[in-house]
């Protein structure tokens, strides 16, 4: 009877420990669960967020193909547009020194035309003194006695002489070509008419 009451005893307490540890670990569970349940109520959106960031990981650490292909063609733009500008600034310059090369050119040919008229000019003063020179020459060679002329053409070179003779007036040339020896003479007379051989005829 003692034996049996004390098995009674023993089983019953160990029934009362296995119930107080399965309530000791249900009450652990049940905090365990209610402390997840109070911070998701307490911040419901951090709980979402992970979840976006977590959907959303893929697409921004690994670029599609269309992404990479629409970077190429913006750098290949940025590239020829860059080649253009260089090549429309490269244009600019070399204008702007066609330019200059123009009006160096039209500034020369400006001076060029001064000089032009200058030298004709003083050509025409040269023609002009020369036969005012020639003219007053005659004059002198025809206000001369006709001997004394004689002997200054018969000096001459007969071109020259021919020359003068032909601008004198006819009474002054015979009275030259009088008094000249009739080589000189006939040398003169040779050259002044092949000069009027070679005047055309009307």
């Amino acid at each position: 009877m003692k034996y049996v009451t004390f098995l009674s005893r023993g089983t019953g307490r160990g029934s009362i420990l296995l119930i107080a540890g399965l309530l000791v670990g249900s009450a652990v569970i049940r905090i365990g669960i209610g402390a997840g349940q109070a911070v998701a109520t307490e911040n419901p959106s951090a709980v979402v967020e992970v979840a976006a960031n977590k959907a959303d990981m893929p697409d921004t650490e690994a670029p599609s193909d269309d992404r990479e292909r629409m970077s190429k063609m913006l750098q290949s733009f940025q590239a020829r547009e860059q080649r253009l500008a260089e090549r429309e600034e490269q244009i600019e310059m070399r204008m702007k020194a066609l330019s200059v090369a123009d009006e160096e050119i039209e500034r020369r040919l400006a001076a060029l035309q001064g000089a032009e008229d200058s030298l004709r000019d003083l050509l025409a003063l040269a023609n002009t003194a020369a036969e005012d020179d020639l003219a007053r020459l005659t004059s002198v060679y025809e206000n001369m006695k006709p001997k004394d002329a004689a002997a200054l053409f018969e000096q001459m070179e007969p071109v020259f002489a021919a020359g003068f003779l032909g601008r004198m007036r006819p009474e002054a040339a015979a009275g030259v070509m009088a008094g000249l020896s009739p080589q000189v003479a006939y040398s003169i007379s040779v050259i002044m008419a092949g000069r009027n051989a070679d005047v055309p005829k009307g």
